[in-house]
């Protein structure tokens, strides 16, 4: 410490002041205290987690036992994209549609490339069925006929 005296305007005003220089070094004891302390945390954090892996792994094994089963117990239909069933006795509207892949209240021309796009893949010429042509022109015919009331 040092003590700083001053005169002001030649009275006998006096000011003492601390001179204490600002300095961040820390001391090593400090140092290595605050080191140990987060190395402790960071230990205890790793060993819970591994506790709680352990823990984790140990339910899984019944836990993946009943999932397996329950997706087994499952149809497998609930995960196919694909109509399971075959054609109705008469062509209705909403059976129309899920042979051309189109939405019942299309219109016309969506109808008629739908049809073209099928036809293409599915033409007796090219090796496809006739049985599912056939089917393929009745729904168009039937969503035209719809279209046109």
């Amino acid at each position: 410490m040092a003590e700083v005296r001053m005169s002001v305007g030649g009275g006998d005003v006096m000011r003492d002041a601390e001179y204490a220089p600002k300095t961040n070094a820390r001391s090593d004891a400090d140092i290595d205290r605050r080191l140990g302390g987060t190395l402790i945390a960071v230990g205890l954090g790793v060993a819970a987690a591994g506790f709680a892996g352990r823990y984790a792994f140990q339910l899984w094994k019944p836990l993946g036992q009943v999932f397996s089963e329950t997706v087994r117990k499952m149809p497998s239909s609930a995960f196919s994209s694909y109509y399971k069933g075959g054609f109705e006795q008469k062509m209705s509207k909403r059976e129309a549609s899920l042979v051309l892949g189109i939405s019942p209240v299309s219109t016309k021309a969506k109808v008629r490339e739908a049809h073209r796009r099928i036809m293409v893949l599915n033409h007796p010429d090219k090796g496809g069925s006739p049985y599912l042509a056939a089917k393929i022109n009745e729904a168009k015919d039937l969503l035209d006929k719809e279209n046109r009331r």
